[in-house]
């Protein structure tokens, strides 16, 4: 099939070679010519797990190139897929729809009768419906097909996704997109077919379960501080009831990105203009607990340093938000950082992927070119995204470098008995 990809950001760049993957011909479209620039050249502008390498094989195929033209994008495919941003509106916990509602408006202006058009944004409950009369107008039709992308593992989530959520009300545009794809579909992967609102509710509502889960476990990390529990070992515990289960139940600095915090946000938003806000009202505690959660990790390495981080050395080991990522937006570890930072420490950062993302947006902050020179001479070291190169790092090594033996592991994945044999005193969230 020719299809297109209207918005060449993380969701659309990765879609867009996905497709070309399942034998699509496939046209990426973006109004950012730098980014149409270097993503035609076979280079992603951001860091994704192998996508670099996916994508400039299907570039150098043929299979997918880049423009900046909506118009070629209607002439050349029946199928487009909308990928662009809903960001947090500044100053609200609503979605900004600019861009969905510009890439839509363009679309239908260019398409031809007969064309589908597939919403894959998170966007508010109500919006397809919204939209699917100016598509209809234009002889086409919408359907909403939601993306559960994890950073990290976005090739295999697109490729090998959980489920497949199909909205529609015209029956020919969903078959349509499941012959788009039917290589995936045809592997046994689950089609969930529903209306608009529920497609368009998955999302927000997996991403809110998730978000609470996560909450949660911190919510007990709380508790276990009060009383001397170890929240691990309550983890481990309550995760083996099958009901429950372990994912999601690691207690640490909580989560952060470009979709749980602003999707939560958003769906509290759209609840409350639909009069339903008390339904989730239990999301801003969430919200509440997950920020808390970094507070207490300053607090924990004030209290190393004799109870004021003013004149201390402070190293922070992450930047992205999680790992195998190069995304710092609401990012925990930066959260900090700065914290630190307005107590008066001078802070050093290190992150594998995220330095220049860093550099760029907290350029207050020093960084350091590697782990062990971001730690030299430091008074306490904060763990805040959990990559495997920090897990493997060497106590030893380590204390040969810093000042005091000092670390928070913001993250609970840290063995505290090898880092305290090695004569570290070590604190976690959550455990005694």
């Amino acid at each position: 099939m020719k299809l297109s990809v209207i918005g060449t950001g993380y969701l659309g760049a990765t879609h867009a070679a996905a497709m070309a993957e399942l034998g699509h011909e496939v046209l990426g479209v973006d109004i950012d010519e730098t980014k149409v620039a270097r993503l035609a050249a076979g280079q992603v502008p951001f860091y994704e797990p192998g996508l670099a390498e996916f994508l400039a094989k299907h570039v150098a195929s043929g299979a997918l190139r880049f423009g900046t033209s909506v118009a070629e994008a209607g002439e050349f495919a029946d199928l487009h897929f909308v990928c662009v941003g809903t960001p947090q509106k500044a100053g609200e916990y609503a979605a900004d729809l600019t861009y969905v509602n510009a890439a839509f408006g363009t679309l239908v202006q260019h398409v031809r009768p007969g064309a589908v058009l597939v919403g894959k944004s998170t966007v508010p409950v109500g919006t397809a419906a919204r939209l699917a009369s100016a598509v209809r107008d234009a002889g086409a039709a919408l359907v909403w097909n939601p993306e559960f992308l994890r950073e990290g593992f976005a090739i295999e989530d697109t490729l090998r996704p959980d489920r497949i959520v199909i909205g529609a009300e015209d029956e020919t545009a969903r078959r349509v997109l499941e012959e788009a794809y039917a290589p995936i579909i045809a592997t046994g992967i689950p089609v969930v077919l529903t209306d608009f609102p529920t497609a368009e509710l998955v999302k927000v509502a997996a991403n809110s379960f998730l978000a609470t889960k996560i909450s949660f476990i911190n919510a007990m990390a709380e508790v276990c501080e009060a009383t001397g529990a170890d929240v691990t070992q309550l983890a481990t515990a309550i995760g083996h009831d099958s009901r429950i289960g372990n994912k999601f139940l690691r207690a640490g600095l909580g989560f952060g990105g470009g979709c749980l915090p602003k999707d939560i946000r958003a769906f509290m938003a759209r609840a409350g203009e639909l009069g339903v806000d008390q339904a989730v009202s239990f999301l801003k505690n969430i919200d509440e607990i997950n920020m808390r959660r970094r507070a207490r990790t300053v607090d924990l390495a004030r209290e190393m340093c004799d109870g004021s981080l003013a004149g201390r050395r402070v190293a922070v080991l992450g930047a992205a938000f999680k790992p195998e990522s190069d995304d710092i937006r609401d990012s925990p570890a930066l959260d900090v950082a700065l914290a630190t930072q307005l107590q008066g420490a001078a802070v050093r950062v290190y992150d594998p992927q995220a330095m220049g993302n860093a550099k760029d947006s907290y350029p207050t902050l020093a960084y350091s070119p590697t782990a062990l020179e971001a730690c030299a001479d430091a008074d306490v070291v904060l763990h805040l995204t959990e990559w495997s190169e920090f897990r493997s790092l060497s106590p030893d090594d380590l204390a040969a470098v810093v000042r005091e033996r000092n670390i928070v592991d913001g993250r609970s994945v840290l063995d505290p008995a090898m880092w305290r044999a090695a004569g570290w005193h070590f604190r976690a969230l959550g455990r005694p």
